[in-house]
């Protein structure tokens, strides 16, 4: 396909078929590298979304798929997971070229695709259920966890098939069946992951894949009755637009949303440590990313040093290509996402911060074409910012400093958001005290932005509802039936 340099279009998947959208529209997908379009996919609208949930239903209600066993959904799962690490190379490069990400990323987080389809296709076939005490000794009572029936998967262009490995190993592992809906703007490795599923051999109609914008395939997806959950990566605005369309049938939602995430660094922390650490929390992917440490909060003892640093270190990384093994930071994805990141440093400069470092594209003429902005910084910034409190997912960290350990939590915690956030301190009892009073749902403790399959992952507060990843993330797949079995039936000859 697009690594052949062709254009050949790319289709929808609906019912184990490949599909151009009803009303022949189309779509240009760009590198945001040097803005050069590098394939052509067709444009769905609401009227091929309903002909996907009516698949999946179909799929679900009378199809093979509910005769799988869970040992051999486990066992498709695996085969995805070795075909991706097959496919690493493409995948990857695709995913580089369509996000402006690095390709050391984009490699990555191909292997973190691959170890979360491993993750759940073991998991597939270890809950056979739960005996529970029952209050007559003449009957056998059980909890066992069901599928939820049809879910609709919306994903965000940040971590394109990241993201939607989140979403759609453990929902086929549980044996669900699945409408997903990739960034309009980044499809190209979730269309590729269809292809996978198809060599893999999942029966048809058990994934589909639409193509389209958020304002009607989306939406089809969030409101249609015969869809049964609808999980959505994304904004709050538009999370918001989800939670209020599944409302029309009470569907099952799963939301993960934002994050504005502290990063703490006290006194006593290992500097140099903590110094790359604060670097990658906020500049790693252009800080398109919800975990992103944009806000860096540092203790007044180490406070002008500290910022030093930072700014040192971040004059020194390497915008360019992401397919350059010498770029350390690629470009954002949109124009118009470049423009939302300019209005926040303008808006900064306005409410009186200090800009000390970037917060300007860069004037090399090797990134002209491309959608780049200058790693920024912030300093002499306060809680009553809205470029401290409201996300901007762009390469922007914002400084604060405070006094206290109780100073510290106060500040970490004056946010709408709950995502996530660290701690940087060698007094492992400071630590622990301080992340048990962070309402955040992933602290790390001297360390920023590890996650993998086993642990869970998703907010507090406006940063959404339910977990991915985990044995949490695969429960959110599942609906609980009670199941009671008299052992002894007798008339009850109540009326008689």
């Amino acid at each position: 396909m697009l690594l052949e340099q062709t254009l050949t279009l790319e289709k929808m998947h609906i019912n184990g078929e490949w599909v151009e959208a009803r009303s022949g529209e189309k779509r240009e997908i760009i590198n945001p590298f040097n803005q050069e379009v590098i394939a052509v996919v067709t444009e769905g609208n609401r009227a091929d979304t309903v002909e996907a949930i009516e698949a999946a239903r179909k799929a679900f209600d009378a199809g093979q798929w509910s005769k799988f066993t869970a040992a051999q959904r486990g066992s498709l799962l695996f085969k995805v997971a070795e075909e991706i690490r097959n496919d690493r190379e493409e995948l990857a490069k695709l995913e580089t070229l369509n996000t402006g990400k690095t390709l050391v990323e984009s490699l990555a987080d191909m292997d973190g695709i691959a170890d979360v389809f491993q993750y759940y296709a073991g998991l597939a076939d270890k809950d056979g259920g739960q005996m529970i005490e029952s209050p007559n000794p003449d009957s056998v009572s059980r909890v066992v966890r069901e599928p939820v029936g049809v879910c609709s998967q919306i994903t965000p262009w940040n971590y394109p098939l990241l993201q939607a490995s989140w979403k759609l190993a453990p929902a086929l592992a549980a044996g669900n069946t699945i409408v997903i809906k990739p960034s309009e703007i980044t499809p190209l490795t979730t269309i590729h992951m269809m292809k996978i599923f198809e060599r893999v051999g999942f029966p048809a109609g058990v994934i589909n894949i639409v193509l389209g914008p958020g304002a009607t395939v989306g939406q089809e997806m969030a409101e249609s009755h015969l869809v049964d959950l609808v999980s959505f990566t994304g904004g709050g605005v538009s999370g918001r637009k989800v939670m209020q369309a599944a409302a029309g049938n009470f569907k099952k939602i799963a939301l993960e949303l934002g994050g504005k995430n502290p990063n703490i660094v006290f006194a006593d922390a290992d500097f140099d440590t903590a110094v790359d650490y604060a670097l990658n929390a906020v500049f790693f992917h252009a800080g398109q990313v919800c975990s992103a440490g944009a806000r860096l909060l540092v203790q007044d003892d180490i406070h002008d040093k500290f910022v030093s640093a930072v700014i040192e270190q971040a004059k020194k990384i390497k915008l360019g290509d992401g397919m350059d093994e010498a770029t350390q930071m690629g470009p954002v994805i949109s124009k118009e996402h470049l423009a939302k990141v300019e209005h926040y440093i303008e808006l900064g400069k306005q409410e009186g911060a200090s800009l000390v470092l970037g917060g300007k594209r860069p004037t090399q003429e090797s990134l002209q074409k491309g959608l780049f902005i200058e790693p920024t910084i912030f300093t002499d910034c306060h809680g009553d910012m809205k470029v401290v409190q409201e996300e901007s997912f762009g390469p922007i960290m914002t400084i604060e400093r405070f006094s206290t350990e109780e100073e510290a939590v106060a500040l970490a915690n004056d946010t709408i958001y709950g995502l996530a956030g660290a701690v940087w301190t060698s007094d492992m009892n400071r630590a622990e005290r301080v992340v048990k009073v962070l309402r955040m749902g992933t602290t790390w403790i001297n360390d920023y932005h590890p996650y993998f399959p086993q642990a869970p992952w998703g907010g507090y507060k406006q940063s959404g509802i339910g977990r991915e990843l985990s044995h949490i993330g695969l429960e959110e797949y599942t609906e609980i039936k009670h199941i009671y079995t008299n052992t002894n039936p007798q008339p009850m000859r109540w009326f008689q």
